[in-house]
């Protein structure tokens, strides 16, 4: 039972980091205003937060990791 519960947390967090993604190369994010119940849009937004810190977590990783390099 624990290890589906951690599974689909994981599941969960993936999606939210793609969607992060998403929204940093191409413009396009999800709209939370359309959401009329102020407590759900509440835990979307947080939600979608963690997918942005998994993203800014990984980059900073990955920046200071010698394996990677940026390329622009």
């Amino acid at each position: 039972m624990i290890g589906k519960i951690f599974h689909i947390s994981f599941d969960l967090v993936l999606v939210s980091a793609l969607l992060a993604g998403v929204k940093r190369s191409t413009g396009l994010e999800f709209k939370t205003e359309t959401i009329e119940s102020s407590d759900f849009r509440t835990a979307v937004t947080r939600y979608l937060d963690v997918g942005e810190w998994v993203l800014d977590t990984g980059v900073a990783f990955m920046s200071s990791s010698p394996y990677f390099t940026r390329r622009r």
